[in-house]
């Protein structure tokens, strides 16, 4: 067994660093002239973000402030799970986002068989949030990542524990 090779795909969503996006959005959100007046604000609750703001148009502003904020930090936009836009006391209008941790089981499925189409010498698991890929050539590991860098998934992928 200590021929084997492996590493773990898992989907995570660096809580501390979206914090740093939402304060830095705050802060952009604060100093626009388009807001001025404005009662827009971001709050975030464990795994869900609520955007409060006073119209369709600045909701949508926010919403791509929020969202440039996280690329330049490298927070995976993909793992965001966009709530309906709902009506707010005073006109305002409210959204939530979930943010999704770890990987749906029908996601897993989904990536258990793109590597079993591939045809690679590999193994993989289903572990609970997680997928452990094992081989005994580092060169098939590197194909399923550039696999699935490639394939069109619903969330982002990390590739971790790499032995």
């Amino acid at each position: 067994m200590s021929n084997e090779n492996s590493f773990d795909i898992v989907s995570k969503v660096d809580l501390q660093e979206l914090n740093n996006a939402v304060t830095q959005a705050e802060r952009e959100i604060g100093t626009r002239f388009d807001f001025k007046g404005s009662k827009t604000k971001i709050t975030v609750e464990k795994e869900e973000l609520t955007i409060l703001s006073d119209d369709d148009n600045r909701l949508k502003n926010t919403i791509d402030i929020l969202i440039d904020k996280m690329v330049k930090r490298s927070v995976p936009t993909k793992n965001l799970d966009y709530g309906k836009v709902e009506g707010a006391s005073g006109g305002a209008v409210r959204q939530k986002i979930k943010i999704r941790q770890g990987i749906e089981q029908d996601i897993s499925k989904k990536i258990n068989n793109l590597i079993k189409d591939s045809k690679l010498k590999v193994k993989s698991q289903i572990q609970g949030d997680q997928l452990r890929i094992t081989g005994k050539s580092k060169n098939d590991l590197q194909a399923v990542m550039n696999l699935l860098r490639g394939a069109e998934l619903p969330i982002d992928l990390q590739f971790t524990n790499f032995r």
